[in-house]
């Protein structure tokens, strides 16, 4: 294949492009070409034109072939406009599909970094653009994605809105969706109420607003759009409605403990008997210290030798030790004599308050903590931990406490607000334990459980009947979560009625995310909108 066709091939689909020159090299592709058409028309009026004033030669980046960049060397010309009122003198031809105005690359490798740019933005699509040959600063490719027009804005019959951070918990914005086609509609600077009323009403036609229970949405499509039915989100319902119930549980928190087993009587008293039988034992073991019991093996082996007719100076001389420790001995009637005060066991802290300990123990109180705070009252000056150790024994004879950890508020809150079906029959028979042991907490169960159904089965006609029932009880969480709802009630029974929801501008919310972390930094409104409506 010759040169000309090589060129040919590149550039099949230019027929206003004719390649006199292709140079084939191991860095590049250099293609010399010039202008097929004998005239041009006109940018600013239209008119065409086939007088030449001048040329040049312009030089273009095109998109890679095998791994090796193409550059185009093209003869254009400058013509003169033939009208005398247009603004132009002379203009420059343009070769449909390849060149545009001030432009260095071609059209193709120009919509190809754009696309880059969308997908990836600066650091990360000029990386990839290094490997497609395309050598393009990150600077660059945020100019090319700044450069794009706005795409036209098509109002729709239901909008989603919600809010997303430019800055986290300082700076907001809001992000407008078409829940139909799930596609980004626009981004708004800001999330106050006024703004989305502006936008509405510059977009007049949007007939269903869905959005979560925030009050300055809801103002704002009060005021934009009055006609338009608003839909409170349901995963935002029911998370108000959990932790209404969180604030329930944690109220009731002292009863998620499984109260203790009492002891009973007999075993109580087994139990004291072998308590005192450990004391002793404690006490004669304390008493028998090592230097007592060698002091009374010394003093009678001393009395024996005495006893056999030896002397004190024998007696030194055959057990090593000092005449006046011999003296010591022999003179001492009992070996106590010699221990008399020294390593005896220290009397307990314990002891003006262990009566005390053992009459609550029989009237069934068993709570170490407890007893620690009643002696501490009548002027116990230890800590819990001697009256635990001290009641081990007797704790010994009791029967043996379920040492499960007692379920968390979170636990619990859980089990309430989940499906039956999603619980483990441990989880189950717990929870069951509970609503049984608490009242209040089964009735929240219950009216959990309804409005659970009203939501899966998008009855919300059944909700005034759900709100009654409610306020008939005394539980100030879910009277408060009620409230709540009657300050937004059409919302919320279109809400629990209709098919839309938040959800797709939930998802939205979470890929501006991703792009924010893509251009760390660099991710100012302007620049951000622009990938979010275009990329998307």
């Amino acid at each position: 294949m010759s040169d000309i066709e090589v060129g040919d091939v590149l550039f099949a689909d230019l027929d206003g492009l004719r390649v006199d020159a292709v140079e084939l090299s191991e860095e590049a592709i250099t293609v010399t070409a010039r202008a097929r058409a004998g005239d041009a028309a006109c940018p600013s009026c239209g008119a065409t034109s086939g007088r030449v004033h001048s040329g040049y030669e312009r030089r273009l980046a095109d998109a890679a072939v095998g791994g090796r960049p193409v550059v185009v060397h093209l003869q254009v010309r400058r013509f003169r406009c033939p009208v005398a009122a247009c603004p132009r003198a002379t203009f420059v031809e343009q070769i449909n599909g390849l060149t545009f105005r001030h432009g260095r690359r071609s059209q193709r490798l120009h919509t190809v970094l754009q696309v880059v740019a969308l997908m990836l933005a600066g650091r990360a699509g000029a990386r990839l653009a290094e490997v497609l040959s395309a050598d393009v600063s990150r600077s660059t490719l945020l100019r090319l994605i700044r450069a794009l027009p706005d795409p036209p804005i098509v109002t729709p019959r239901v909008l989603g809105v919600d809010d997303f951070a430019l800055r986290k918990g300082h700076v907001y914005g809001t992000v407008l969706i078409d829940v139909e086609t799930r596609r980004p509609i626009d981004l708004l600077p800001d999330r106050e109420s006024a703004t989305l009323a502006r936008w509405l009403a510059d977009h007049p036609g949007v007939e269903i607003i869905c959005r979560d229970r925030a009050s300055g949405y809801a103002e704002g499509a009060r005021l934009g759009a009055p006609d338009a039915v608003q839909v409170a989100d349901r995963w935002h319902l029911y998370h108000n409605l959990t932790e209404a119930v969180e604030r329930c549980v944690a109220r009731h928190s002292a009863q998620l403990r499984a109260p203790e087993p009492e002891p009973s009587p007999e075993a109580s008293v087994a139990a004291t008997a072998e308590w005192e039988k450990i004391t002793e034992a404690a006490k004669t073991e304390r008493s028998a210290h090592r230097c007592a019991d060698r002091t009374r093996d010394r003093h009678q082996e001393i009395h024996a030798l005495i006893g056999k007719g030896l002397t004190l100076r024998a007696i030194s001389r055959k057990l090593g030790l000092a005449r006046n420790t011999v003296r010591k001995f022999a003179r001492a009637a009992r070996a106590d004599e010699l221990s008399e005060g020294k390593w005896q066991g220290r009397a307990s802290i314990l002891d003006d308050y262990k009566p005390y300990l053992h009459q609550r123990w029989q009237e069934g109180c068993t709570s170490a903590k407890k007893l620690t705070d009643e002696i501490k009252a009548a002027g116990f000056r230890g800590g819990y931990s001697v009256v635990r150790d001290y009641l081990k024994p007797l704790r010994a004879g009791a029967k043996p406490a379920d040492r499960r950890r007692p379920p968390s508020v979170r636990d619990v809150t859980s089990w309430i607000t989940r499906h039956p079906d999603n619980l483990t029959q441990d989880q189950t028979l717990q929870l069951k334990d509970l609503l049984a042991r608490c009242p209040e907490l089964d009735a929240t169960a219950e009216h959990v459980r309804a409005f659970a159904e009203i939501m899966n089965a998008r009855a919300g006609e059944k909700l005034a009947t759900w709100i009654d029932s409610v306020k008939t009880s005394s539980l100030p969480e879910l009277l408060s979560f009620v409230n709540g709802i009657k300050c937004d009630l059409r919302a919320v029974e279109a809400g629990l009625t209709l098919p839309f929801s938040s959800g797709a501008v939930e998802g939205q919310v979470n890929r501006i995310k991703m792009l924010k972390r893509q251009m760390f930094g660099r991710a100012g409104l302007a620049l951000l909108r622009k990938r979010v409506l275009l990329a998307g």
